[in-house]
């Protein structure tokens, strides 16, 4: 049995039936994962030690590794209970703590032209949740816009080389900003909506990825009276718009400030903004499993 005698943060890692120190496990360098970044993942946080969203984060789990031609290795209900018995440890070593869970499903050492990755890796980190910092929510953030689009956008895969923009480091952004064509989609790790006049505006899913916390966001706006639009809004347009923000498991609703050289609004977080926040805050238990 693992302890935690000096009071560290314990991460742990779930792989071939045995949780392990996360230090502890390793996978081989012939796994796909490593060599061409074939895989895909989830980031499942808790709230009140509850995880968050957790059968709409394995249900999208199962359709990227479909839409990647992966073979599923465990069954969903199989990683439901590894999932609530890897937070039963830690919840006996460090009482208290919130966890962002992130189960893997790798390439595996083989792939066959017709039928695809047919021996994948399975395996579940449990990390110690880091969320933004108070004063971000306060402040807002900036993201700087690429011109381009994320690999389909409908598979939360490993690969995100492209968020990883020295430009975007140099100005201090938050996250890279999606717009290919001068199209806003979405954040390299978020949802992206804009507010003008009362109104959400966000890309369809068509063109972005089905976030949990998007959906959340929209079901809760609609249930308070404020309208959304499911549509493409343009780079070239951002001055029309009064207030924006990014969505995420972990992040929640962070307002957003400014795009590349473009304020947004008077460039602090607007009314809309805050007022979904205290919204989703409230009714966040909802969603708890």
């Amino acid at each position: 049995m693992m302890t935690n005698l000096r009071g560290d943060t314990v991460n742990l890692c779930y792989m071939d039936g045995v949780f392990r120190p996360l230090n502890e496990t390793k996978l081989p360098v012939s796994d796909l994962i490593i060599q061409r970044g074939v895989g895909v993942f989830e980031s499942i946080p808790t709230v009140d030690g509850r995880p968050l969203c957790m059968t709409a984060h394995i249900e999208r789990l199962l359709v990227s590794a479909n839409a990647s031609t992966i073979d599923l290795p465990v069954a969903p209900d199989e990683m439901k209970s590894i999932i609530r018995e890897g937070l039963s440890r830690l919840a006996r070593m460090e009482p208290g703590r919130e966890t962002l869970i992130r189960p893997y499903i790798t390439g595996g050492d083989d792939f066959d032209e017709l039928k695809g990755f047919l021996h994948p890796r399975f395996f579940i980190l449990f990390e110690n949740a880091n969320r933004p910092p108070k004063e971000l929510y306060e402040k807002g953030v900036l993201l700087w816009p690429l011109d381009m689009a994320r690999r389909s956008p409908e598979t939360k895969s490993v690969d995100y080389m492209t968020s990883y923009s020295l430009e975007a480091r140099e100005n201090g952004a938050f996250e890279v900003l999606y717009c290919p064509g001068g199209e806003i989609t979405e954040g390299a790790h978020s949802s992206f909506f804009l507010v003008r006049d009362g109104e959400l505006v966000t890309a369809p899913l068509t063109r972005v990825l089905s976030g949990t916390t998007r959906r959340i966001v929209i079901e809760l706006a609609r249930r308070n009276g404020i309208r959304v639009c499911e549509s493409v809004a343009l780079l070239a347009g951002l001055s029309g718009y009064q207030e924006a923000f990014i969505t995420g498991s972990l992040k929640g609703i962070l307002p957003v400030v400014g795009v590349g050289g473009t304020v947004i609004g008077d460039g602090r977080p607007g009314a809309v903004t805050k007022r979904l926040r205290e919204i989703y805050a409230s009714g966040i238990s909802e969603w708890l499993e």
